[in-house]
């Protein structure tokens, strides 16, 4: 295991102050951050206007993480391409590029599996292993950007893992990809999609950092929701929904609650007219997912079934739409590559 520092994970003080511990000026310190979130090297050697000195001593100290592509599915219907990425310690994320009319937007990883438990998702069914550090979420958007040959423009953490499970790498994630003498992102461009961690959401309207929240809902029945979600169990339905309220009012940004429809479970004119109760006056919107088939849950849903529970909730006055479907021909549940992976390097090491 490398037990030298990522500085790519590093804030702009953190690696002028260490570099000014080993002697350089502090004028390098811009340099060498020109050279990983501008020009975004893969090596201590291509930084060619860095003295030699400094770059070896920066190899024995540092080092720059890279992931590796494990596999690559391309959709033959649209431009949809999904990567399964090898981390260094050699566990897997995944990572989906989509095409929009207005651009390239990447949908990340945030942690190696999840530990929320939602019943419907094929993430939770491997467990947790860790949490993913700044540097191999930037490295997400980085080593896609080299292989498709593309400028990604939007963001969404909604791969793998809880983001605000791992609040404080995917702060500093965020503040590395905004920052003006960087990547130069504007958060109004990145989503962060939550199962309904309430502090964590409270803490994040409170940096009003300008990011669009997603909440993963699901059910507007407070019992249906805690027997799906685990994560309701601990913060209830109305807490959740006071949080969404109160980032509404801190950032003026509009909340939009994700809805994976599952036939026969969450999908009745019952639960279209709850869901049109909880969310009345909120000026939200809703985003309906056809939910993916797992190997080991027997949820499923059709896109027209999704789009008939989208008419039960416009009459009801709630602005919804069903997500777009993308790269049809490689759909898999969301870490079912991971799985697939990680079940084969453990059958080869048996």
């Amino acid at each position: 295991m490398d037990e030298r520092r990522d500085i790519l994970s590093m804030s702009r003080p953190e690696l002028e102050a260490a570099l000014t511990a080993m002697g350089a000026p502090k004028y390098r310190a811009g340099q060498v951050w020109r050279w990983l979130h501008v020009k975004r090297v893969q090596s201590f050697a291509e930084m060619l206007d860095i003295p030699s000195t400094l770059r070896e001593a920066m190899d024995v100290e540092f080092c720059i993480k890279g992931l590796f592509i494990a596999r690559r599915l391309a959709s033959s219907l649209d431009d949809t391409v999904k990567y399964l990425y090898r981390l260094p310690d050699g566990h897997h994320v995944e990572t989906v590029l989509m095409h929009y009319r207005h651009g390239w937007r990447l949908c990340i990883s945030t942690q190696v599996g999840c530990k929320m438990g939602c019943r419907f998702c094929a993430s939770a069914i491997a467990g947790f292993v860790r949490d993913l550090t700044p540097s191999e979420m930037l490295r997400q958007i980085d080593e896609t950007e080299r292989d498709a040959g593309v400028s990604i423009s939007g963001l969404v953490l909604m791969g793998i893992g809880e983001p605000l499970d791992n609040f404080d790498n995917v702060m500093r994630f965020l503040e590395l990809l905004s920052d003006p003498e960087g990547r130069q992102m504007s958060l109004r461009h990145v989503t962060l999609s939550t199962c309904g961690i309430v502090p964590r959401i409270r803490e994040l309207a409170d940096r009003r950092t300008g990011l669009t929240l997603a909440v993963s809902l699901h059910s507007a029945d407070g019992a249906h929701r805690r027997e799906i979600m685990p994560i309701a169990r601990r913060y209830p339905l109305e807490e959740l929904m006071e949080a969404c309220r109160y980032y509404f009012s801190q950032t003026g940004r509009r909340v939009t609650f994700e809805y994976a429809v599952m036939e026969g479970e969450n999908d009745s004119p019952a639960d279209a007219q709850a869901l049109a109760a909880l969310l009345r006056g909120m000026g939200s919107h809703v985003n309906l997912i056809p939910v993916n088939r797992v190997r080991e849950r027997g949820y499923h849903a059709t896109r027209r079934a999704a789009e008939q529970f989208q008419k039960q909730l416009e009459r009801r006055g709630v602005n919804a739409t069903v997500r777009r479907t993308l790269g049809a021909d490689i759909e898999a549940a969301c870490g079912q590559l991971r799985r697939d992976a990680e079940g084969a390097a453990s059958q080869s090491e048996g």
